[in-house]
């Protein structure tokens, strides 16, 4: 359905570049999760959605009508800030009630209105608190409430989270989807952390210095990474250079941990695929290997061994470091399993298809 468009956005400050050509769509009811490092350029996007600042180059549309020369007040967007900027001489409802005042609706629809906010975030009966005693999951709360009791069309959300322990921010991010979908409200939502941005998201779009570097759900990112640095940004570190050899007879790619096998499927879900087939002999790739899809001690048709060099316990999963050929990796299983102890020489094996992903 029409929503928001961002279409071929670029920002410049002096001559440092912020945005370079970000475009996407946002379709009414959705949450997008804008994901990406600090100084990747969220913040100025969002900044240049909301109306605070302009672009260089390209445009804001809402269902298909440009947003060019229409100010901040008038865009009919929510914005909610890390710091959640509750005033502190006002009580609930009148922090709630704020956006509602300016919009002169009368004084008993407005109570109505702040009543049925602060039910939806789970607050009932908190209109009289004074907002100096909330705990921080609470003025969180009360801040969303704020954002959604003007109906916004779009409510955008800048770290909203990031001030909060993560024992809370865990519990919130989930609360927080469920309030956005049953209010049916399109949202886009800021982030550095990527588990936030799966738990919430419907779609993610990743940036990486001021471009979009790739989108899609968070099943898709997670499990199909674009690139190298999604890859890494994703916490996919066992990446290793090889080169593609005996293309005309059995294929393999030449790593420093061996020999891998190259599959068909593992070129039609690499960027290889774009590729001449016939002129990819010799060819220079990054590997990756995937930590959660290989086995300890397994049958498979291919394997490699090493020493461990420690098991970190992660709860319901444990993160064993395995020194192969002098490379590092790392590798996750679950902490049910029977796991080696440091010093010990293991062996590793995976299904190629399933196991390895190719970047150009």
């Amino acid at each position: 359905m029409p929503g928001l468009s961002i279409i071929n956005i670029h920002k410049y400050f002096a001559k440092i570049r912020a945005l370079a050509g970000i475009s996407f769509n946002v379709q009414t009811s959705e949450i997008v999760a804008v994901l990406g490092p600090s100084g990747c350029g969220k913040s100025t996007l969002l900044n240049i959605i909301a109306g605070l600042e302009l672009p260089d180059q390209g445009d804001i549309e809402w269902d298909g009508k440009s947003l060019a020369g229409v100010p901040t007040h008038q865009r009919g967007f929510g914005l909610m800030f890390q710091d959640f900027a509750l005033f502190p001489h006002k009580d609930v409802f009148e922090n709630v009630a704020f956006g509602l005042r300016m919009t002169n609706l009368p004084l008993e629809d407005i109570r109505v209105r702040v009543k049925e906010v602060l039910e939806l975030v789970g607050l009932p009966g908190f209109e009289a608190r004074d907002v100096n005693t909330l705990s921080g999951g609470e003025a969180q709360r009360v801040a969303l409430a704020r954002s959604l009791s003007p109906h916004p069309r779009l409510l955008m959300l800048d770290e909203p989270l990031g001030s909060l322990d993560r024992s809370l921010r865990e519990r919130l991010v989930f609360d927080l989807r469920d309030i956005l979908n049953h209010s049916q409200q399109t949202a886009i939502y800021v982030t550095h952390d990527q588990e936030e941005a799966f738990a919430l998201a419907d779609r993610v779009v990743l940036m990486n210095a001021g471009h979009v570097e790739q989108i899609g759900s968070p099943q898709d990112i997670y499990h199909r990474p674009a690139s190298v640095f999604a890859a890494r940004f994703l916490g996919l570190n066992n990446l290793l250079a090889g080169k593609i050899c005996n293309l005309h007879g059995e294929p393999f790619i030449s790593t420093s941990i061996g020999e891998i096998p190259l599959t068909l499927d593992m070129i039609e879900h690499s960027a290889l695929a774009k590729q001449d087939i016939s002129k990819l002999d010799g060819k220079d790739i990054m590997v990756l290997l995937r930590p959660d899809a290989v086995q300890i001690n397994q049958n498979s048709n291919c394997q490699v061994k090493g020493r461990v060099l420690e098991t970190t316990f992660r709860g319901s999963t444990c993160q064993v470091a395995i020194q192969v050929n002098h490379v590092p990796l790392r590798f996750d299983f679950p902490s049910s399993e029977e796991l080696p102890h440091k010093g010990e020489i293991i062996c590793i094996t995976f299904t190629p298809s399933r196991a390895i992903q190719l970047f150009l």
